[in-house]
């Protein structure tokens, strides 16, 4: 009798430890805007939506920017999560791919990477979407 009750208890343990593990693995892998990207690394990025990650913990718009050279580069722009987004009327049909964007954000800390912490979204016709990113809160904090 004692070890099925010990059996139950391990299982139920092991469940348990299973559950929370689960839970806790998208919190471990999400970061703070400072361990990432660079405050004094400001970019403006001009250019047409390729696709758009609706994923959490952060959305996702990868977009083609062309060079002074006339070369192209892919850039990788973070947003806030698909639920931010959500809240202030940011859909997918927001931002569709060849839509011409201009992003205000910061880029991260390692500058060989085609990446960066979006801010600001800005349509053609001067419509703007703020993409409630990390850096807002991380940047205007008191120091």
């Amino acid at each position: 009798m004692a070890t099925k009750r010990h059996k139950k208890t391990r299982n139920l343990s092991i469940a348990v430890l299973t559950l929370v593990f689960l839970w806790a693995a998208p919190l471990m892998a999400h970061h703070a805007f400072g361990s990432e990207f660079d405050p004094n690394r400001p970019v403006l990025l001009k250019g047409r939506v390729v696709k758009v990650e609706w994923v959490n913990p952060h959305t996702w718009i990868h977009m083609e920017v062309t060079n002074p050279d006339g070369t192209r580069d892919v850039w990788m722009i973070e947003g806030g999560s698909p639920n931010s987004l959500l809240r202030r009327g940011v859909t997918k049909a927001s931002l569709q791919a060849g839509t011409e964007i201009v992003v205000d954000g910061y880029q991260t800390r390692d500058h060989t990477l085609k990446r960066a912490n979006g801010r600001n979204v800005t349509y053609a016709d001067g419509r703007k979407l703020f993409l409630a990113s990390s850096a807002d809160a991380e940047i205007d904090k008191p120091k």
